[in-house]
């Protein structure tokens, strides 16, 4: 967990002035408003109050755990309160080598000897640290979120169903837009790379995905997110993955959810490493190297060979990407790899032209790439699968069909 000490966020209309400083000012400008009357209609909003500046978020969802995530404005000690149904009668925070996170902005808990398929009520609390001295600590005042609820996947769901965005390209409000098209249950969401257009700062995380996503989801069900070429750029980059939590902390994970066994891989950039733009500070071609030797362990394992179907998500595609570098990389290490091992599905984005490309020569399996970022060009892409059939359909953004394909 990455500790910050930075300057914290302050209220745009007060700016660096005091709150009682400014109220004889503002009297005077609002006619017949006392000083009383104007300190009133500013109290819902602290110049200097500890705040959420996220509401949690879910992620690591698995049958016995789930990892609860948010943000606050202060230095804090945080846990969470959490039951069966309606309880909140249990207490958990994070702990790493004896010591309880904390001083921390960035807070994340991790529930853990959860029941399968049992529904959980959860809230957030946020005790502010005013002062950390060797020998003395001091708090300040405490927050609590909302309560909300989750359920638990079952230990050996008989089918799955998830929903694929990708290429919002900091466009929030395409977040609800395009999850609203969805009219059925479903388990989690995947982000497939370039929800931003390059990484600047934290604020742009909240504004333009965490709040977006919360507002309409993720407080509720949780989601999985891979970096897509975008997120590799801007000086925030490497700090971008403080923020989303995944299997062993690496930016590719493979995980199985039912039928369904899922190979998450880390794209990196379409540029060479060389690129003028970077500087000599990257090595995608080493990164891309490694996963690939990681993939090939994944497949020979037998949890891979027993699954009914085995689908990679991936933000550049390997095929139908044009002859760039990062796709042609990509397609050198692991088009040989997906085909040994007889990959079902392969889901990508990266292009904004969605398509659907059935099995050829070329590859062997379904290649499905998702559009965007624009309107009448964004889609969502939803997946359900049994023993028996996997059903995948895209949705463009004025809800009709553009794309489907199914496994059996």
């Amino acid at each position: 967990m990455k500790k910050e000490n930075n300057a914290l966020p302050r209220r745009q209309f007060l700016g660096n002035v005091s709150k009682v400083g400014m109220l004889g000012s503002l009297a005077a400008f609002l006619p017949g408003s006392s000083s009383a009357e104007v300190l009133k209609s500013f109290a819902a909003i602290p110049e200097d109050g500890h705040v959420f500046l996220t509401k949690p978020y879910l992620q690591l969802p698995s049958a016995e755990g789930m990892t609860i995530r948010w943000i606050t404005n202060k230095l804090c000690y945080s846990w969470v309160e959490y039951g069966e149904g309606t309880n909140l009668n249990l207490k958990a925070h994070h702990v790493t080598d004896g010591l309880v996170d904390a001083h921390n902005r960035i807070n994340f808990v991790k529930l853990k000897d959860l029941k399968p398929g049992t529904k959980y009520s959860y809230r957030v609390l946020s005790k502010e640290i005013t002062d950390f001295q060797p020998y003395s600590l001091k708090y300040g005042d405490t927050i609590t979120s909302e309560t909300y609820s989750f359920n638990t996947p079952k230990a050996n769901p008989e089918s799955v169903s998830w929903l694929v965005l990708n290429d919002i390209h900091d466009r929030p409000a395409s977040i609800p837009h395009l999850l609203k098209l969805n009219t059925e249950d479903y388990d989690y969401v995947f982000f497939n790379g370039d929800i931003f257009d390059f990484q600047k700062d934290e604020q742009q995380i909240i504004d333009n995905m965490l709040k977006p996503s919360t507002d309409v989801f993720a407080s509720t069900k949780p989601f999985m997110f891979v970096r897509g070429n975008h997120e590799t750029r801007g000086k925030f980059s490497r700090e971008l993955k403080d923020y989303f939590s995944t299997k062993d902390d690496k930016g590719y994970f493979a995980y199985q959810w039912g039928p369904v066994f899922n190979i998450v891989l880390d794209t990196g950039e379409d540029k060479p490493d060389d690129h003028p733009v970077y500087a000599g500070i990257v090595d995608f071609d080493g990164y891309r190297k490694e996963q690939a030797k990681w993939l090939e362990e994944i497949m020979k394992s037998s949890a891979y060979k027993k699954a009914k179907f085995r689908v990679v998500m991936m933000h550049i595609p390997l095929y139908h990407s044009g002859d760039w570098h990062g796709p042609m990389h990509c397609q050198e290490l692991f088009a040989p790899l997906f085909k040994k091992h007889k990959i079902d599905m392969v889901i990508s984005g990266h292009t904004h032209t969605y398509g659907v490309w059935p099995p050829s020569a070329e590859h062997p399996y379904p290649v499905i790439i998702g559009g965007g970022p624009k309107d009448g060009n964004r889609t969502l892409i939803k997946i359900k699968a049994d023993s028996k059939t996997l059903d995948l359909v895209m949705l463009k953004d004025d809800g009709s069909e553009v794309g489907k394909y199914s496994l059996s």
